[in-house]
């Protein structure tokens, strides 16, 4: 093991890592190239509580609109902080080209979750929103517009604080 750290050249291991930061900025950008901006579109669909729910009833407050699938392994490691936000602010999620309701229901019940959740089987909302890949994370201002756009994973205490700002 030692000669092994003794080979790594310092000046090569930072170029390796910027080339890797640089992979990462290139996917995030292809992924929210057409991610709309502004105000965020109307959501207006049935929870699967079967609750119907518009973003219109949220305005006043910041709000966290969450896609990811039920298929999406990062969205799986994230789920968790997603939902325990949902606990402290308003949270919509958005399950996109996952599978029918009782598979987003069971796997819902699977990993303990309980955030609010929309199916949106054939991707609906996620072209409105110009998504192309999940986990992504829209935080609305209590005004309804677009603050922070997140895609891949975020943390939960990075959500946290870019509500808390948005409701600034």
């Amino acid at each position: 093991m030692k000669k092994y750290f003794k080979k790594i050249n310092p000046p090569s291991l930072l170029v390796q890592l910027g080339l890797l930061l640089l992979v990462i900025f290139i996917i995030r950008s292809c992924q929210q190239s057409e991610v709309v901006n502004g105000v965020a579109p109307v959501i207006n669909d049935r929870l699967l509580t079967g609750e119907m729910v518009d973003l219109k009833q949220y305005r006043g407050k910041p709000l966290l609109v969450h896609f990811w699938a039920t298929w999406c392994p990062v969205c799986k490691l994230e789920n968790s902080n997603i939902d325990a936000i949902a606990k402290d602010y308003p949270v919509i999620t958005i399950a996109s080209w996952s599978e029918s309701e009782d598979e987003v229901k069971e796997f819902m019940s699977n990993e303990n979750l309980g955030m609010p959740v929309i199916v949106d089987a054939d991707g609906e909302w996620a072209r409105l929103y110009g998504i192309r890949g999940v986990p992504i994370s829209f935080i609305l201002d209590p005004l309804g517009n677009i603050q922070f756009i997140e895609s891949g994973y975020s943390t939960e205490a990075g959500l946290r604080l870019r509500l808390w700002w948005a409701g600034k």
